[in-house]
C-alpha cells in the first residue's frame, strides 16, 4: 500500500499542474493581451500538448530504462516546470515550461498505473491503481483550493505564486520515489532477474512468492512462444486497442477537463464574481474528491463496467441540465448543482475506471507501449478541446461567445453514445489476473 501510495502521488502533482492554470487563466489573458487563438494554444493547451508527446513516447523509457527510474525523472520535470512558469517574463517561455510539465503528465499517466498495476494482486488492483486517479483530483482540489488563497497575493502577479508552490510537492515526490522497488513483473519480463523479483514480490506482501514468479514467467514464455509481437497493430490486439481507445476517447468528450480547466470562467458567466467563481472551482474539486473516493471503494467491489453505468447516466443527466440552465438563465445556484452532479459523476465512473481499465487489459509484454496509447489517445483529445474552447467562448466572433448552451448539449449527446458502448462492449475485468485477463481480451 506504501509502495502504491508513493508512486500514485504522481498523480497528485499531475492533477494540481492540471488545473492550476485555471487560477492564471484570466490574470494571463490581461497580461499579455493575446488573441484567442494563440491563447488557446500556447497558454491554455501548450501543456497539453506535452502531456500528449509524454504519452505516445512514455512507454518506450518505461519499458527500457524501468517503471521506477521514469517515475523519478517524472519528479523532476514536475519541479523544472513549476519554477520556470513563475518566473517567465513572456509567454514564450511561460508556454515552453508549461510544456515540460506536461511531458511529465504524460509520461506519469503511462508509467505509474503501469507501474501499480505490476505491483499489485487481483483483489486490489482496481483500488489500488484508482489511487492514482484519487490523488490526481486531491491534487486538482487543492490545486483550486491554492488559487483561492493566494488570490491577491504578490497583487496583479498573484498567478506567479500559484503556478510556483507546485515545486514543493515535486520536489518531496522526487525524493520519497528513491525509496520504491523496481516492478518485479519488469524484472522478469524484461531484464530476466527473477532473484530480484521474488525479492520484491516479498516486500510486497505475496505469500507464494515461487508460484506467483511461475506464473509470471509461463505468462512470458507463452507470449513468446505464440509470436505475441511487440507491435500494438498487431491483429491480436485488436479488441483491446480498441478497448482503450474508446474509453480515453469517451472521458474526454465528457468535457470533463474542458470544465476543469474554464471552471472560473464558466461560473462568471452564469453570474459570480471573479472570487466567488474560484471559491466555487473549490466545490468542483472538494465533489471530485469525494466521490472519486467512493468510487476507489466501489470499484473492486462493483466493477469497472457498473461504475461506467453509473457515471454515463449521471453525465447524461447533468450535461443536459446545464445546457438547460444556459439555455433559460437559471441561477447560477441551479448551475452550480448540476456542475457539481457532472463532477460527481465523472468521478465515482469514467474517472475512477480509466487508468485502472487500459492498466490491466494488455498483456504484460505490451503493457507499457497499451498504457502509452490510450493515454496518448485520452490526451490528444484534451489538448484539442482545450485549444478549440477560446475560439467558441472568446473575441467577436465566439461561435458561442453569448451562450454556451449548445457545448453542453453535444457532450450530453456524446455521453449517450458512451452509455450504449458501455451496455454492448465493455467486458469486466475485476477480480481477474493480469495472465488470465491476457487470455481473455487478446487473440490467441
Amino acid at each position: 500500500m506504501r509502495i502504491s501510495l508513493t508512486a500514485a502521488l504522481a498523480g497528485f502533482i499531475f492533477g494540481f499542474d492540471t488545473v492550476v492554470i485555471s487560477g492564471a487563466n484570466l490574470p494571463i489573458k490581461e497580461l499579455w493581451h493575446t488573441s484567442p487563438w494563440f491563447h488557446g494554444f500556447f497558454i491554455m493547451s501548450m501543456a497539453l500538448w506535452g502531456t500528449v508527446l509524454g504519452a505516445i513516447f512514455g512507454g518506450i523509457p518505461t519499458d527500457k530504462y524501468g517503471r521506477k527510474n521514469v517515475l523519478i525523472w517524472i519528479g523532476i520535470l514536475f519541479s523544472l516546470s513549476a519554477v520556470g512558469t513563475a518566473l517567465a517574463p513572456d509567454p514564450y517561455s511561460f508556454s515552453f515550461f508549461r510544456f515540460i510539465g506536461g511531458i511529465g503528465i504524460g509520461v506519469s499517466s503511462v508509467t505509474a498505473p503501469t507501474y501499480i498495476s505490476e505491483i499489485s494482486t487481483p483483489a486490489n488492483r482496481g483500488r489500488l491503481v484508482a489511487l492514482y486517479q484519487f490523488n490526481i483530483v486531491f491534487g486538482i482540489l487543492l490545486a483550486f483550493l491554492s488559487n483561492y488563497l493566494l488570490k491577491g497575493v504578490g497583487g496583479a502577479d498573484d498567478w506567479r505564486y500559484m503556478l510556483g508552490v507546485l515545486a514543493i510537492p515535486a520536489i518531496i515526490y522526487s525524493l520519497l520515489v528513491v525509496g520504491i522497488p523496481e516492478s518485479p513483473r519488469w524484472l522478469i519480463a524484461k531484464k530476466n532477474k527473477s532473484s530480484q523479483a521474488k525479492q520484491v514480490l516479498s516486500k510486497l506482501g505475496i505469500v507464494d512468492v515461487d508460484a506467483e514468479v511461475t506464473t509470471i514467467v509461463k505468462s512470458h514464455q507463452h507470449e513468446a512462444a505464440t509470436g505475441h509481437s511487440k507491435n500494438l497493430l498487431d491483429r491480436k490486439y485488436r479488441k483491446v486497442m480498441w478497448l482503450a481507445f474508446l474509453v480515453a476517447f469517451f472521458n474526454q468528450w465528457s468535457g470533463i477537463n474542458f470544465i476543469l480547466y474554464y471552471a472560473p470562467e464558466i461560473l462568471e458567466r452564469a453570474g459570480l464574481a471573479a472570487k466567488d467563481s474560484l471559491f466555487n472551482s473549490i466545490a468542483i474539486g472538494g465533489t471530485n474528491l469525494i466521490f472519486t473516493f467512493l468510487g476507489l471503494y466501489l470499484i473492486d467491489k462493483l466493477g469497472r463496467k457498473t461504475l461506467l453505468v453509473i457515471g454515463s447516466l449521471g453525465y447524461i443527466i447533468s450535461l443536459a441540465a446545464v445546457a438547460w440552465c444556459f439555455a433559460d438563465n437559471a441561477s447560477a445556484g441551479v448551475l452550480m448543482t448540476f456542475l457539481l452532479l457532472f463532477i460527481a459523476s465523472h468521478a465515482i465512473g469514467q474517472g475512477a475506471v480509466i487508468w485502472v481499465f487500459i492498466a490491466e487489459i494488455f498483456p504484460n509484454n505490451v503493457r507499457a507501449l497499451g498504457q502509452s496509447f490510450g493515454a496518448s489517445v485520452h490526451w490528444v483529445f484534451a489538448a484539442l478541446i482545450t485549444l478549440i474552447t477560446p475560439v467558441f467562448l472568446d473575441g467577436e466572433n465566439g461561435i458561442f461567445k453569448d451562450n454556451p448552451w449548445p457545448i453542453f448539449a453535444f457532450l450530453a449527446f456524446m455521453m449517450a453514445l458512451q452509455l450504449v458502448w458501455v451496455l454492448t462492449k465493455v467486458p469486466e475485468t475485476k477480480g481477474v489476473s493480469l495472465e488470465v485477463l491476457e487470455k481473455q481480451l487478446v487473440k490467441q
